[in-house]
Formats: C-alpha cells, sequence, structure tokens
C-alpha cells in the first residue's frame, strides 16, 4: 500500500520540492503525495544487485548509469525510481564535468520492484508516464511470482518469465539477462 498524504498547501511540483525530504522517499504525482515503502529484504537485494549489474556492464565504456532511489522531476511530476538508468549522454552535468543534483527529465529506463504493501497500478501509473515522457523501457520486477513486465513506446505490456531474456537500452545490447538471473540473486544458499 502507498500512503497519500495530501497537504492542502501543495498544489504543484514546485511547492512540493520545497518540503523537506522523507525517509522513504515521497513521490509528487497527479496533484498528490505518496510515500514510498520501506523498502525490505528482497526488495533491497533486487535493487542493489540490479543496479551493481548494470554498472558494471555500463559504466566503464561510458554507455548507460543505475541510480538507485534517484529524484526525476518532470512534466509537473516528482518520482523516485528503484532504479533509474540514464544513458551516458543524457545524464545531467554542471559546467566543470561533475554531476548536478538536480535530474529534470525522465530516466531511459526505469525500474520498479513491486513492494507486497504497494499498488501495482500506482506503480504501473509511473512506469508509464515514464514511458509517455521519453522513457525507453521500463521494467516492473515481482518476486512474488518471479516475473517482469516490460513496457516499451507503443507496444502493449509484456509479462517475462523464467529463462525469457529481457529487453535492455539499446546501448547495453551485448548484455543478455534473463528472468530467472534476476531472482536468483535472491537465494543466499
Amino acid at each position: 500500500m502507498t500512503l497519500s498524504i495530501q497537504p492542502t498547501t501543495v498544489t504543484s511540483v514546485e511547492e512540493f520540492l520545497k518540503l523537506p525530504e522523507t525517509k522513504p522517499a515521497s513521490e509528487y504525482f497527479n496533484g498528490k503525495i505518496y510515500q514510498k515503502p520501506m523498502p525490505q529484504g528482497e526488495h533491497s537485494t533486487l535493487q542493489i544487485e540490479l543496479a551493481s549489474a548494470i554498472n558494471q556492464v555500463a559504466k566503464l565504456q561510458k554507455l548507460a548509469y543505475a541510480f538507485p532511489e534517484l529524484r526525476c522531476t518532470f512534466e509537473g511530476r516528482s518520482i523516485v525510481p528503484d532504479i533509474a538508468v540514464f544513458e551516458w549522454q543524457r545524464i545531467p552535468l554542471l559546467p566543470n564535468g561533475k554531476i548536478t543534483n538536480k535530474f529534470e527529465i525522465p530516466p531511459d529506463w526505469i525500474i520498479e520492484i513491486l513492494s507486497p504493501e504497494q499498488s501495482p497500478n500506482q506503480v504501473i501509473r509511473k512506469i508509464t508516464f515514464s514511458i509517455q515522457n521519453g522513457a525507453k523501457l521500463g521494467w516492473l520486477l515481482d518476486s512474488a511470482d518471479e516475473s517482469i513486465m516490460i513496457f516499451e513506446p507503443n507496444k502493449l505490456p509484456e509479462l517475462k518469465e523464467q529463462q525469457d531474456i529481457l529487453p535492455v537500452l539499446s546501448v547495453l545490447e551485448n548484455w543478455q539477462l534473463t528472468v530467472a538471473d534476476v531472482f536468483s540473486w535472491l537465494s543466499f544458499i
């Protein structure tokens, strides 16, 4: 369950961004403030392992970078994907070449990990909003049935299971990962 906290004084994303950050993070979507659920064991494991795997393949060659829990503010909304992946040339930089703190563009690839208390439709709304505004790829991981729903522009969502090879950003085209690979990170034996 995603908590909705809607102060009557917040009427815009600009006003929302002036509020103190919350733990876990809050998001501003469709005129409402939603607090994300606190990550638990499966969620945290999948998040760190997947972000690390992407960065291991993409960072050295400067192809892309996976950011966990990065606030992305665009089109009047402010979201915090579990993992936001940006192609290297789209990472916002300061004039001195250092990364900026504010990301005011959608990620190229948005990855969400469904928590037991989260509304699947709320998470799907966030992914489809990102796709409609420039994201090239979205994943929704569901550890309950070990499946990953894939979202791409101009395509119907597609459910991937077990040995299905997952689509990745085109800059990572030589990298292959299956659904089973992703969920194998949950096993510690």
